[in-house]
């Protein structure tokens, strides 16, 4: 694997976060606030269940294919962050891209994604979240891959130090498989 750039070098920053209580904001509120963010200004914003990222190299992949399918005219939906959603998930449609990475009622901790010229600080503070480092990044776990729809014989077929190309070739199905309505999905082991 190519190494991945400094945080300095990228346009994309991520940082795991919380909430200052339990419970607040509430997914409603977080939902609102993220689609008020996708209206204003330049810059991606994304906010994804932690128990979900596999990783830095999970969204920086995952980045990397949204920006070339969009380059190629590929567009899929008008908010990039929710678009992100879909590769971060490996699933081409939204819903069950957002019932594996989105934040859910029981969301405890979060990855927030944004792009330069966005702040990660001015972002964490319009939704009323604070920094979370233990959050993220974090390698992928039986638990993430399982959220991730990668099931237990998948993860059997290779050691555990390569459930991240696992993950990562989720995400690059979901290019793959461009605008069609299939299902990012490995062929069946026959």
């Amino acid at each position: 694997m190519s190494p991945i750039p400094s945080a300095e070098s990228r346009t994309l920053l991520a940082v795991g976060a919380r909430r200052r209580a339990p419970g607040r904001p509430e997914r409603s509120e977080i939902v609102q606030t993220l689609r008020r963010l996708a209206g204003e200004g330049e810059g991606l914003v994304a906010l994804f269940d932690s128990r979900a990222i596999a990783g830095e190299r999970h969204l920086l992949s995952a980045w990397a294919h949204l920006g070339r399918a969009r380059a190629r005219g590929e567009e899929r939906l008008r908010d990039r962050g929710a678009e992100l959603a879909l590769f971060v998930a490996g699933d081409d449609q939204l819903p069950r891209a957002l019932s594996k990475v989105g934040v859910a009622a029981d969301t405890e901790r979060f990855v927030l994604v944004v792009e330069r010229p966005r702040t990660i600080a001015d972002i964490l503070g319009a939704f009323g979240l604070e920094e979370e480092p233990t959050a993220y990044p974090v390698p992928p776990t039986e638990a993430t891959l399982e959220r991730l729809g990668i099931g237990a014989e998948e993860r059997a077929s290779v050691p555990a130090t390569a459930w991240e190309g696992l993950v990562l070739e989720r995400v690059a199905l979901v290019e793959l498989v461009g605008g069609h309505a299939a299902t990012a999905r490995p062929t069946p082991k026959h």
